[in-house]
């Protein structure tokens, strides 16, 4: 199976310590969040939000993707800047 194509670039990567706490608690790899966010699986995110992240990618504008944890009430947010230097993984209360 080959791996999604990156649909962004992420730029340099970065995450809070709730958001590394929370996916080690959950045992979920942070590189398959980013994978899935940068080939356009926004996760659990509303419709009007998915098509926002549409137009995000094609027009250069920030991209939040929404992703609960596995076996926890955590949900971890990936968002990439307008200028794609910058993804940072984080909490939603972190915000």
């Amino acid at each position: 199976m080959n791996a999604p194509v990156p649909r962004f670039p992420l730029g340099r990567v970065v995450a809070t310590p709730g958001a590394i706490a929370a996916m080690q608690e959950a045992g979920v790899a942070p590189a398959d969040l980013l994978r899935r966010h940068a080939s356009g699986d926004w996760g659990d995110v509303p419709a009007e939000d998915a098509a926002e992240n549409e137009l995000s990618v094609r027009e250069g504008c920030r991209i939040l993707s929404s992703y609960p944890q596995p076996g926890t009430d955590a949900r971890i947010w990936l968002l990439t800047e307008r200028d794609r230097t910058v993804t940072t993984c984080l909490l939603p209360e972190e915000y």
